[in-house]
């Protein structure tokens, strides 16, 4: 069970606040996921950073679990790209941009219309096309631990995670 003291505000003003955790392992990962997902609402948009491993797929699937989205297999969509779900009260995309290297090509396959309502977008990869993810983004930022693999430091710049 993951312990609020894991919660490390870095900063806090009327429009924002940033937190920090660590976690241990994907019990902890996963704990973290479903505390998140409970804040997100229609016309969010998640763009999750991290290097190759970094668990960002990991926890895009324990978001959209505790969304409600009960498809049997939660598939990375690395070579998909976009994957829609449905959740017990919302639509989730799982988007993957770390094939495309043209920011054109992110535009052409008509990523508009999953940064708005009813979805909730959850973006792997945001920087191949950086002028597509909105200033009001909530960003995730995920390190691993180069000694120990289940280990994470989880950064979430985000409103009303408390």
């Amino acid at each position: 069970m993951m312990s609020s003291k894991l919660w490390l505000p870095l900063k806090q003003s009327v429009e924002n606040t940033v937190l920090k955790t660590i976690c241990h392992n994907e019990a902890e990962t996963t704990a973290l996921a479903q505390r998140f997902a409970a804040t997100l609402k229609p016309g969010d948009v998640v763009a999750l950073y991290g290097e190759l491993g970094a668990g960002k797929s990991f926890f895009c699937r324990a978001v959209m679990r505790a969304l409600g989205v009960t498809d049997a297999a939660l598939p990375s969509p690395t070579f998909a790209i976009i994957q829609e779900y449905e959740g017990a009260s919302c639509r989730v995309t799982h988007m993957d941009w770390y094939r495309l290297d043209d920011p054109d090509e992110i535009e052409m396959l008509g990523v508009r219309d999953y940064l708005q309502s009813p979805w909730i977008a959850l973006i792997e990869w945001p920087d191949r096309a950086p002028h597509m993810i909105a200033e009001d983004a909530i960003k995730v930022h995920l390190w691993p631990d180069a000694q120990n693999p289940d280990l994470r430091t989880i950064e979430i710049d985000q409103i009303g995670l408390d």
